[in-house]
């Protein structure tokens, strides 16, 4: 939704978090406060679970790295939900414009193996050098196999196309499902990282978290394992392994429709 004027176009966007109609205008307005005092030098901005737990619009995103970077900061991309491939993108950035400064990864790295790595320039790894820093078990050579070895699937089982065919199909039929259901009040994401956000009354995008909770735990008991997000608890998050078929979609999208008709 946009409220146009004469000169400017300013995006609407429901704030999960605020729990009310915001514009991208107000929220560039508070940051570029932040930065004239000083008290912005760095942002982190999760692209991956904010963007299905709440309202993280790709106007929001474009305008903060613009008002970050200009005012001497760093821009932090957290890819360690979004990351290798899980949003049809290898890295979740890619749906934006910007270039961050800084990486941090790790889940999907190393596919259930304790490993977590941190890319960015030699301009700011330089400065570790000037500290003392050390890691007991950075580089070893378990880690670094388990994380090649990953790598090497995603390539040769082509789940990078599979995260973005499979999540197009998967959120198509969860988009169906809401002209079903009034209590789906959002669907949204990218590739096998999609939020169902559930409400008591559409209009007023009141939050079903109790509701959210009990068709949760009816579809556990149907064998399908969905989390929860978002500052009320009523969004579901849909992260399923990279493997995903279209008939697993099916078979969520079903089990979902079934416990949402036993409400």
């Amino acid at each position: 939704m946009s409220l146009t004027t004469s000169s400017l176009t300013i995006e609407r966007v429901w704030c999960s978090l605020c729990n009310h109609y915001i514009t991208t205008r107000k929220k560039r307005e508070k940051m570029q406060r932040l930065t004239a005092k000083r008290t912005v030098h760095n942002v982190s901005l999760s692209l991956s679970r904010r963007c299905i737990s709440s309202c993280t619009s790709q106007t929001y995103v474009d305008a903060a790295y613009d008002i970050v970077k200009k005012a001497g900061g760093l821009f932090i991309a957290d890819e360690v939900q979004s990351g290798f491939a899980r949003t049809g993108d290898f890295w979740g950035f890619e749906a934006h414009n910007v270039v961050p400064d800084i990486v941090t990864m790790a889940k999907g790295i190393g596919n259930g193996f304790p490993l977590g790595a941190v890319v960015t320039t030699p301009e700011i790894a330089g400065v570790l050098t000037r500290r003392c820093y050390f890691n007991t078990f950075g580089g070893n050579a378990v880690a670094a196999t388990a994380g090649l070895a990953v790598l090497d699937v995603i390539e040769k089982d082509n789940l990078q196309e599979n995260a973005s065919m499979v999540g197009s199909y998967l959120k198509g039929r969860l988009s169906q499902l809401k002209e079903k259901h009034e209590i789906i009040g959002d669907v949204r994401g990218r590739g096998l990282m999609l939020g169902v956000e559930l409400v008591s009354d559409r209009k007023l995008k009141t939050p079903a978290t109790a509701e959210t909770l009990h068709i949760m735990n009816q579809m556990k008991e149907l064998g399908v394992l969905v989390g929860k997000g978002g500052h009320f608890g009523n969004v579901f998050r849909i992260t399923p392994p990279l493997c995903f078929t279209k008939e697993d979609a099916d078979y969520l999208v079903e089990t979902m429709d079934y416990s949402m008709s036993r409400m």
